[in-house]
């Protein structure tokens, strides 16, 4: 059995030296696929266009929105009037209005009426939500300076002191980039061994391997442990570039990371195996593989979106998401550490999925010829 398990390995890894393909979808794609989605896909708003009308121009007023143009959060632009401002809102080319009343000098430590006035374009609401609270630190913070230097104590019936955990960066990058590499992993793993059953299929070869006297098991090994060194090694190229290139911090171990990656890994690929028996087509199987892995992988594993907002129903299906496991382990080792009760029940289930698959790809795979 070793020598026969040996040979189909060989055999697998010279069909790789002489179709790289599986390297480019190793190495190449992964690598693609976070710069494109690491430097492309932000929670942060940065820059945002502001529209700034002051009603009389004054030192305070002056230096409130000279608050806004030395922000890395805004891009200050100055408008006569509101007419104007309303119109570049309407249009799009700004994204809130900032309007200081002519009594803005006064009304600053006046709790009967507000001293400015917010319009914010509320398309996007998430967008808007961020712009709303980025103003309102702004406010605050300019609030403080002022009275500081007034030489005078800003009276506030509530003082907030902020403790942030885990992230205290504030950076989407760090969240994003851990359920990043969870949702490639997903479409890597499934590609590499989508492929491989069909292949057999389309060139003729699988005839040769039923009537040798390899084992569905022997065969379905063979197939497995090449592509799960690659998938590996996609996945230590991943990571890597998420600590030295993203700049994410990794605070548990990268033991726990290599364990778990190694448990998902393995059900990445037995759903590409399970396609590709069932596909029996190069093509299609990687048509499927693509549908049925990255797209449920990127939308309901919480990679973005809180799988707590989602229905009741949408919210049952994640737990057949491979990923939604994967991710939720690689937040937790990454900004938090060694969180075992997170981690454990997390892997367990990704367990659960790996036996379930391998034992449907032993069950459908090919043992005699139709």
């Amino acid at each position: 059995m070793n020598q026969r398990l040996i040979g189909l390995i060989r055999k697998e890894f010279l069909q790789i030296k002489r179709d790289p393909s599986s390297l480019a979808i190793a190495f190449v794609m992964p690598v693609f696929l976070l710069l494109l989605f690491g430097y492309g896909v932000s929670l942060d708003a940065r820059h945002v266009p502001v529209g700034l009308v002051l009603d009389k121009v004054s030192p305070e007023a002056r230096s409130f929105s000279t608050a806004f143009e030395h922000s890395d959060y805004f891009v200050g632009l100055h408008f006569a009037d509101m007419r104007l401002a309303q119109k570049a809102l309407e249009t799009r080319k700004i994204n809130a209005i900032i309007r200081l009343r002519s009594n803005f000098n006064r009304q600053l430590f006046n709790q009967e009426s507000a001293p400015i006035q917010v319009i914010i374009d509320g398309v996007d609401a998430n967008t808007a939500r961020l712009i709303s609270g980025y103003i309102q630190g702004t406010w605050d913070k300019w609030l403080s300076h002022f009275a500081e230097q007034r030489g005078t104590a800003l009276s506030k019936p509530v003082m907030l002191e902020q403790r942030i955990w885990y992230n205290s960066a504030l950076r989407s990058r760090n969240f994003l980039v851990p359920g990043l590499i969870a949702v490639i992993m997903t479409l890597i793993g499934a590609l590499l061994t989508a492929l491989v059953v069909a292949r057999e299929w389309e060139r003729g070869t699988m005839e040769a391997l039923i009537t040798t006297p390899v084992s569905v098991r022997e065969v379905l090994l063979g197939k497995l442990i090449p592509y799960y060194l690659l998938g590996m090694g996609g996945m230590l190229l991943s990571i890597a570039m998420a600590v030295f290139l993203f700049q994410v911090p990794l605070l548990g171990s990268l033991w726990v990371l290599l364990l778990t990656g190694t448990l998902f890994m393995l059900v990445a690929l037995g759903m590409g195996l399970v396609i590709s028996i069932a596909a029996k087509n190069q093509f299609v199987a990687g048509q499927v593989a693509i549908i049925v892995t990255f797209l449920p992988a990127f939308i309901m594993s919480g990679f973005i979106f809180d799988i707590d907002s989602m229905p009741p129903p949408i919210q049952g299906l994640t737990y057949l998401i491979a990923a939604r496991y994967f991710v939720a382990i690689l937040q937790t080792v990454f900004l938090a550490g060694n969180i075992w009760g997170i981690i454990i029940p997390n892997a367990l289930a990704l367990l659960v999925m790996a036996i379930i698959f391998f034992a449907l790809a032993l069950w459908r795979a090919p043992r005699r010829l139709e």
